[in-house]
């Protein structure tokens, strides 16, 4: 169970906050700056959506993959 000091943020806003990060051309912790968010988890969240999208490292798995795979192991 999360710290009571845990955000959480919609799908929408994480969407919408790595959409800006990769047209904007500034950096994830500038972004977060200005969004008023921590960088490390915006930054968190852009990692994943990379993996996602195929452009993380080899041998990382994708959020379906995780998914997939913690369903497999219940």
């Amino acid at each position: 169970m999360g710290s009571k000091y845990t955000k959480r943020y919609t799908e929408e806003f994480k969407r919408d906050a790595i959409a800006l990060v990769d047209c904007s051309g500034k950096t994830v912790t500038a972004v977060a700056r200005d969004l008023g968010v921590s960088s490390e988890s915006l930054r968190g969240c852009y990692r994943r959506a990379r993996i996602d999208r195929g452009q993380g490292q080899p041998g990382h798995l994708t959020s379906e993959e995780r998914e997939e795979l913690k369903r497999l192991r219940r």
